[in-house]
Formats: C-alpha cells, structure tokens, sequence
C-alpha cells in the first residue's frame, strides 16, 4: 500500500470515527440534567424559557441564523393514549433571547427542521430534549410506557431517542394506547 493510499486509508478511518462519536453522543441524552423537562399532561409548549440552559447538555447551540451545510426535514406524529398531540411552533427558536438551534419548527405541522452550519448527524432525542419533553423506550414526557415508534410505517425497536434523523422520514411514536393508522409518509411542501 502507498503512502498516499494509507493516507488516505487513515484520512477516512478518523471521519468515520468523528461520525460515529458525534452521533453516539447524541443517543445518550442526559435527561436528569435537563432543567425545565415538561411534568404536566399534553399539551406540551415549546418551553423557549429553559431552552438556552438545555442546549450544552444536548450538544446544540444558539445561533444568530439557520445553518446550510445540513438542511433536511422530517416529520414528526406523537400520540399519547392514542390521542395525536400537536408539536408546537417554534420548538428550538427563543425569540427573546432570538437565537435559533440546529433542530427547529416554525408551525405546528410537525415537520423538523434540520439546519445546522456543520455537517453532523442530530438524533430524535435532541430534538425531543429542547423541547423539553423525556423520550426513551418507557417514557414519553411524564406517560410512562411502553412506547411504540414508527420509521416510514415499519415498527421498530430501541431506543427512539438514539434515531439519527434523516432527509424526509416519517416519524411516529406512541405511549399507551398506538393510534388506529400509523402513517408511512408525509407530503412535503414543495422545496423541502
């Protein structure tokens, strides 16, 4: 092997393991040292008071505008007792303080925006841990579990907080009673 392959060789072993650190990171959300996680019944808001403190913890910044080196959408149905819950607007956005974060929604759709200036991977639990709300695979917010997901309509297992998310999937996760339909798709405007 030459040099300038081993390089090479090395060179592509050393971004695999950034990768793979960035996105492991990500799947351990430390979700008691989250100030401010939502206690109450559904409906959740979108807690902008304690997001600036949740951000560090969660490997997510304040910054002054979207980022555009990773620019993707998915879309996100939560249902708890079989009920659909509305994901807020302006999850990952503090006006006050007006900074937004690499995870963020602008309406109440359910579509995530994923904006960042870097390229990485971001994972459902972040953005669940900005919004305030505990996600794991016996918690969703104060419902204790078990909890049901779905990726494009296919059940899957795990952890849901560790699901690197990616350009247009369909998300959908459950406590208590699952929701009659699970979705396999969502129609994305135009442009996303």
């Amino acid at each position: 092997m030459t040099v300038q392959r081993r390089i090479l060789v090395l060179a592509a072993c050393l971004a695999a393991c950034a990768a793979g650190a960035g996105t492991a990171a990500a799947a351990q959300i430390p979700w008691g040292k989250l100030p401010g996680l939502h206690r109450s019944p559904v409906p959740w808001t979108n807690d902008s008071s304690s997001l600036y403190r949740r951000l560090r913890p969660l490997d997510l910044h304040a910054l002054g505008q979207e980022g555009a080196a990773v620019h993707i959408h998915a879309h996100l149905d939560v249902y708890v007792a079989g009920q659909h819950v509305k994901v807020p607007a302006l999850v990952g956005i503090d006006v006050v303080r007006q900074f937004i974060t690499e995870l963020h929604t602008h309406d109440t759709s359910g579509v995530l925006h994923v904006e960042s200036p870097s390229m990485r991977t971001f994972t459902l639990g972040q953005f669940f841990g900005e919004w305030g709300v505990k996600l794991s695979p016996s918690w969703v917010g104060p419902y204790p579990g078990p909890v049901l997901w779905w990726v494009n309509g296919k059940l899957r297992k795990g952890d849901p907080a560790a699901l690197v998310l990616r350009a247009h999937q369909e998300i959908v996760v459950a406590v208590g009673v699952p929701p009659l339909h699970v979705p396999k798709s969502y129609r994305f405007p135009l442009g996303e």
